[in-house]
């Protein structure tokens, strides 16, 4: 099927993306013989406020290709200045729902030297998303939501027979083992960075070898590696894009699953 044909389903996050750079580097500033008594304050040079999350990102990137991805996100009572950004981009948004008892999600995200990063993710809105119902589609994406949103969604991609990604990301350690369990061996493609696809394989106290048998497709990613894609004992190994220049890495994994 041609690309600008797929109308995929984006499930995760929409919310505002406050990014901060510190000039300086983390490590120099953190005392491992303090680390039980941990507090710190960074003076930052930059503060930038953006549209993000991870439906919104991979959403964003997907309409770029040329897709219709359509959004199912929950949002708050200040959401309309993204919403404007997103009609004005033609991205299919009647399956967001704004909740009036809220502000909508926020991530509070601090960036070193390295580009090794601090952050805060404020909930908001998102505590709703597993009231949402998923719309017959072809292809699903489950990004990171939370852990009620995904078992919702996993449930509901099963009983309607719609294949997904699955993308638990930073609820890799609070989702039940059974949840996780489901929502991997239900998938057509799991993804992770190294750092998750350990995780998972720990919480589940499994090898790789036993999660590749779980699932037709792992994608690891590697950060500055690259990415690696393993199916059915074939392993492709992809390098990393040449950026003409690296500002902020916050929002590349999103994109990277966009592509």
């Amino acid at each position: 099927m041609p690309i600008a044909k797929l109308s995929p389903v984006v499930t995760g996050t929409l919310g505002y993306d406050y990014i901060m750079d510190f000039p300086g580097k983390f490590v120099d500033r953190i005392m491992p013989d303090k680390i039980h008594q941990l507090s710190l304050s960074f003076l930052v040079d930059t503060l930038q406020k953006q549209f993000g999350g991870t439906a919104g990102n991979i959403a964003y990137t997907l309409k770029l290709l040329g897709c219709e991805p359509f959004l199912i996100a929950a949002t708050g009572k200040d959401f309309s200045e993204y919403m404007k950004f997103l009609k004005k981009r033609s991205l299919q948004t009647s399956g967001i729902r704004v909740f009036k008892d809220a502000n909508t999600s926020a991530y509070f995200v601090v960036t070193d030297m390295d580009d090794n990063q601090i952050g805060s993710f404020y909930l908001g809105a998102t505590k709703h998303a597993d009231t949402l119902s998923l719309i017959k589609a072809e292809f699903v994406v489950i990004s990171s939501n939370t852990p009620t949103a995904l078992a919702s969604y996993v449930k509901q991609c099963v009983a309607k027979k719609m294949r997904y990604l699955y993308d638990p990301a930073f609820q890799i350690g609070e989702l039940p083992i059974d949840e996780l369990r489901d929502g991997i061996t239900h998938a057509e493609i799991f993804i992770g960075n190294d750092y998750e696809i350990a995780l998972t394989e720990k919480r589940l106290n499994i090898s790789h070898t036993q999660l590749l048998g779980m699932v037709p497709i792992v994608i690891t990613t590697l950060g500055s590696k690259g990415s690696r894609i393993e199916s059915h004992g074939k392993i492709i190994e992809i390098g990393p894009a040449k950026a003409k220049a690296v500002v902020d890495p916050t929002g590349a994994g999103d994109a990277y699953r966009g592509g």
